[in-house]
């Protein structure tokens, strides 16, 4: 069935404001500017930009709110409401306090690793977010994986390892700049994230599903809370001292929210990074909302590897990473990572092995590991992540 020009509108905003949220946070990470004690250095908070990712995520509740009024005044009834705005308003909006402390938490962490390591090394590392989101629906959860979930995982493991070792042993340290040890350092960190984004996911499936809010709503409201909360963190981080292994500010610190003011204001490439943070990933929520019930979780996926493509020739094409080995590298973890992803979400490789005979595509297809099912419910994601677990919520997700 041909795509509609508004799914095709669609496809293209999810890729393009999923990219540009990627590359405008990176763009703001390395572009240097002066600081309050005077001293010209590269934008390093990574809190300060997971607030104006809250922010945007913020962006959705103001726009349901607008939404919902325009269409009550046209005298719009519930089941006459589109899609993002239909949902119940009868709910405890304290349920989103869990999945956003796991949101902040794993944004900064992921932000933190951004600032270490390639842009193209944080977007297709954040596919281990599959991996984790399986097993911990498994533990949690009491949910069956299907053989081929299994199978995916195993290829993500792979594909991970695959650009984990191109970032190892052929780091380009001297021409991007930043040492092996920080790379490495930036790798883990990301990956660490995704075990936060993951348990963001199995908390929201199995607190927020059954509340039938409104996807747009759902992401913001967490961006509220988030944006609330670690706004107030920033406070204690500019005393607790880290040194400058990691961070970089002026005085030693975890988070000087003055120095990154400071910064924003003295140069305008960090400020337009931010600004770009913000509204791209209001766009990204927007997107990935409506691409989920136009069309299919499935081509989510899809369109999100198209997005990993695109950071990464773009990284390459303007400098930020210079080909050589490990380029060759990424290039083959990238194959992989893409290869898992699709055979996790049922997409492409299965349905084309069935097709060629390779495979029996009969009632089996459904057999689980376990035997204790769970329903499926959408539930709301404030995440920019890679699973099918967390699109089959749709909503947003980094």
């Amino acid at each position: 069935m041909a795509w509609t020009k508004y799914q095709i509108f669609l496809a293209v905003l999810l890729v393009i404001t999923g990219t540009i949220n990627t590359l405008a946070t990176k763009w703001a990470d390395i572009t240097p500017s002066r600081g309050r004690d005077g001293v010209i250095r590269e934008f390093n908070h990574p809190f300060l930009q997971a607030v104006a990712m809250f922010l945007g995520e913020l962006t959705c509740l103001l726009a349901y709110k607008l939404l919902y009024y325009y269409y009550i005044k046209k005298d719009y009834v519930d089941d006459e409401l589109p899609e993002f705005v239909k949902g119940s308003r009868d709910f405890n909006p304290l349920i989103f306090l869990p999945p956003a402390l796991c949101d902040m938490t794993a944004t900064s962490l992921m932000y933190i690793g951004l600032n270490l390591t390639y842009a193209s090394s944080f977007q297709m590392l954040r596919g281990a977010i599959i991996i984790f989101t399986g097993l911990l629906s498994v533990f949690f959860l009491k949910r069956r994986l299907k053989l081929y979930e299994w199978a995916g995982m195993v290829v993500v493991i792979v594909g991970l390892a695959i650009v984990g070792t191109g970032d190892f042993v052929f780091s380009n340290a001297s021409q991007s700049g930043k040492s092996t040890s920080n790379i490495i350092i930036g790798d883990v960190i990301i990956i660490v994230g995704q075990v936060i984004a993951a348990s963001q996911m199995v908390v929201e499936e199995k607190f927020v599903a059954s509340s039938n809010v409104s996807p747009l709503q759902a992401v913001g409201w967490e961006g509220l809370f988030g944006a609330v909360i670690l706004s107030f963190l920033l406070i204690p981080m500019y005393w607790i001292p880290t040194g400058n292994t990691i961070f970089n500010n002026p005085y030693g610190n975890m988070e000087d929210a003055i120095d990154g003011f400071y910064q924003i204001g003295n140069q305008w490439q960090v400020a337009l990074g931010l600004v770009g943070t913000i509204i791209s990933i209001s766009f990204f929520n927007f997107a990935g909302i409506s691409v989920t019930k136009q069309m299919s979780a499935t081509t989510r996926t899809v369109l999100d590897s198209v997005r990993t493509f695109v950071i990464w020739i773009f990284s390459l094409a303007i400098g930020w990473e210079i080909p050589g080995n490990r380029t060759y590298i990424q290039v083959a973890g990238f194959i992989v990572l893409l290869l898992g992803m699709f055979v996790y979400n049922d997409v492409l490789v299965r349905p084309m092995l069935i097709k060629i005979g390779c495979l029996k595509g009969d009632d089996n297809k459904n057999a689980a590991l376990d035997t204790n099912p769970v329903a499926s419910a959408p539930v709301a994601d404030g995440t920019d992540g890679n699973t099918k677990r967390g699109q089959d919520v749709e909503t947003n997700n980094w």
